[in-house]
């Protein structure tokens, strides 16, 4: 998963999306988007028309715990964002996928950082 972050997210290397994503089974849960890699893929066709494109920067964190996947990582995406990818893989391959993209405040009540 940490080398699909880099090359998928970083990288923006879409040819390799099928090595990590399940061509039979891919449920997506972002409002936008249909299940599978023609929905996946219909959604950014969309937001790139809008001019919404995301851009991941730097992948800060890769956390797994069984079958789940989270990474944590920042971006822009019209303005700087925080991004939550959780994903659910089963033999091998990603077969669900859940995000937050949230813009990064430019003060934070703390001093603890963001990341």
């Amino acid at each position: 998963m940490a080398e699909f972050a880099e090359k998928v997210f970083v990288g923006a290397d879409y040819s390799v999306l099928t090595d990590y994503i399940s061509t039979e089974t891919y449920h997506q849960h972002n409002p936008e988007a249909a299940d599978g890699l023609d929905g996946f893929g219909a959604a950014a066709a969309r937001w790139a028309e809008q001019g919404k494109n995301l851009v991941y920067k730097t992948v800060h964190r890769v956390i797994a715990e069984g079958e789940f996947v989270l990474t944590q990582s920042e971006g822009e995406f019209g303005v700087p964002v925080a991004c939550y990818d959780l994903f659910r893989v089963a033999d091998g391959k990603i077969v669900e996928h859940w995000d937050v993209v949230a813009p990064i405040p430019s003060e934070l009540p703390h001093g603890n950082g963001l990341f």
